[in-house]
């Protein structure tokens, strides 16, 4: 499952120093990315057809950043020397290639005398290192200089931006956060985003009852099992496991990893101690890993005595990793049909990211086809009751373990249909890190919307205050109408129904406030998040696309 953009093992070192001089002279400014500006000049040289080189660039950059690191120009280049040599450029051609790494550098055109001119130009009697220059600071205009930076606008400038994320990150910190700050969003919804936030990897939930294959789940997709797994029919993980990939095998206490300031786990420390105590980070080195995080949580509990014993929101722990990640798998075991009232709890929880929510019926193999065929009925009946959505839930049913397939209950259609479930899941699970730029965009947009509403919400009940006397009354009296204040929100505004939060959830967080101290409408603030919406981001994607479309 590892992508196609990190293909260093497959080049020789030789290549390798080649196309270290190569990306550091087309690199002119000297921040590990070669935008798409800089990529079409220099890819010009190789004579390859346009066609080609926007395919060559799709592949590159198949996470859809709007740069290439030196691993995707390496990609880049590889697939440079296959065009020029007559092969169709597609997404699986250097997979299927056989020894890629003798695959010699493409042919680029005056590529020789402007690498002398450039070694001359920025060595001034600095040695070279195994035949590659240090990354010098880039001079104040060169050849590759990205056009970005000539780019005026009267909106927030992105001329020093280099990816998308970045540019998600200055829209973030200089329009929605001041919104998000003054109307204390962070209270009632999500907590402030921190450049961790942006830079973090996808990340996979897996949710369920106790004993349904989670953890033996993201054992079968490694192939081997991660620091502090453990495996068995009684609820062994008690705890939340976030496996990411990382130099050495250890495990990491949550109190420690929750104040790390490179990892997306700071404003979990607002659920207590008594949750960072059952929360760690297990790291191993595994290539799957170098691109996506999975987060194995303990097992559902049924009946309300062992709910009531957990010492921290567990519910609210959830709703945290689920507004974080990029997939959600939710496993039933075909002996464990029933969704006891914490699970429903937990899966309303869910509200508002039901898109990246899939079913995995695991251990389906136990029972028989005939069986298996009633199990499916049952469990499309029972979620109907929890989600409330109309479109169908996409269900994959398989047993994701390292065992053999139960022969004995499953005919040679059923063998069959989990082979191609299995395969299913898998697509689904590595075009994660390809849609997590576009995933990054569309939560980005969803929250600038959900605060742009909280703060006509806020204003508005300020706004309902009464100047002198009788503010507690007027308080008490706004908190019981609170449906009223929504309706005429969006009757003023024209705003959509299904955009506002949840009124018993807003209620019970606004009983901790004064409604008096809060902001006015700041309508300059409005506009800037309407300009990100309407323009920056729109410009930021254009920056970004497939140069050569």
């Amino acid at each position: 499952m590892v992508t196609v953009s990190a293909p260093i093992a497959s080049c020789s070192k030789a290549h390798q120093k080649i196309y270290q001089k190569w990306f550091n002279f087309v690199d002119s400014d000297g921040d590990g990315r070669v935008t798409g500006d800089d990529a079409t000049v220099f890819f010009a040289k190789s004579n390859v057809e346009k066609p080609q080189l926007k395919q060559v660039w799709a592949i590159a950059d198949s996470k859809r950043q709007g740069f290439l690191g030196f691993n995707e120009f390496i990609t880049a280049m590889q697939l440079l020397s296959l065009a020029q040599a007559g092969y169709d450029i597609t997404a699986n051609l250097l997979r299927t290639t056989d020894d890629v790494e003798l695959l010699e550098p493409p042919v680029m055109e005056g590529l020789d005398l402007l690498l002398a001119k450039h070694n001359g130009s920025r060595n001034n009697g600095v040695p070279e290192t195994n035949g590659v220059l240090a990354v010098q600071p880039a001079p104040a205009k060169s050849l590759f200089t990205s056009m970005l930076s000539k780019k005026s606008s009267c909106h927030t400038s992105l001329g020093k931006v280099t990816s998308i994320v970045d540019g998600l990150k200055r829209l973030y910190n200089e329009k929605l956060k001041p919104l998000e700050v003054a109307y204390r969003y962070n209270d009632f919804a999500s907590p402030l985003l921190t450049n961790t936030d942006f830079d973090a990897k996808p990340m996979v939930m897996l949710l369920g009852q106790y004993s349904t294959g989670k953890t033996t789940f993201i054992k079968h997709l490694l192939k081997s099992n991660y620091p502090g797994a453990h495996i068995g029919p009684e609820p062994t993980t008690d705890r939340f496991i976030v496996v990411m990939g990382g130099p050495d095998e250890r495990s990491v206490p949550g109190n420690t990893i929750a104040v790390q300031a490179d990892m997306p786990f700071n404003t979990l420390t607002t659920f207590g101690g008594a949750f960072l105590s059952k929360f760690e980070c297990s790291q191993m080195p595994h290539p799957l890993l170098e691109h996506i995080t999975f987060v194995d949580t303990p097992g559902v509990l049924s009946g309300e005595k062992q709910r009531t014993q957990r010492s921290y929101d567990f519910t609210g722990v959830i709703k945290w990793f689920a507004e974080k990640c990029d997939l959600i798998l939710l496993l039933f075991d075909p002996h464990k049909l029933d969704i006891s009232d914490e699970f429903k709890r937990v899966i309303s929880s869910l509200h508002g990211q039901e898109d990246k929510i899939r079913v995995v019926l695991n251990k389906a193999d136990q029972v028989d086809t005939q069986q298996l065929m009633r199990v499916y009925g049952a469990l499309m009946w029972s979620l109907g009751k929890v989600l409330n959505t109309p479109e169908v839930t996409r269900v994959y049913v398989g047993s994701f373990n390292d065992k053999p397939v139960n022969k004995e209950s499953l005919d040679s259609m059923g063998k069959e249909l989990f082979e191609k479930e299995q395969d299913d899941l898998l697509v689904d699970l590595m075009d994660i890190p390809k849609k997590a730029c576009d995933r990054q965009i569309n939560e980005f947009v969803k929250r600038a919307r959900a605060a742009k509403i909280h703060a006509y919400i806020i204003s508005q009940l300020k706004k309902e205050m009464p100047a002198m006397m009788g503010k507690s009354k007027a308080q008490q009296k706004l908190m019981k109408n609170l449906e009223d204040v929504f309706a005429k929100v969006q009757r003023e505004f024209h705003l959509p129904a299904g955009d506002f939060p949840d009124v018993e959830h807003f209620r019970q967080v606004l009983g901790a406030y004064n409604i008096d101290k809060f902001e006015k409408l700041k309508p300059k603030m409005i506009q800037a998040v309407d300009e990100m919406l309407g323009y920056d981001i729109p410009d930021l994607l254009k920056n970004f696309k497939n140069p050569y479309e």
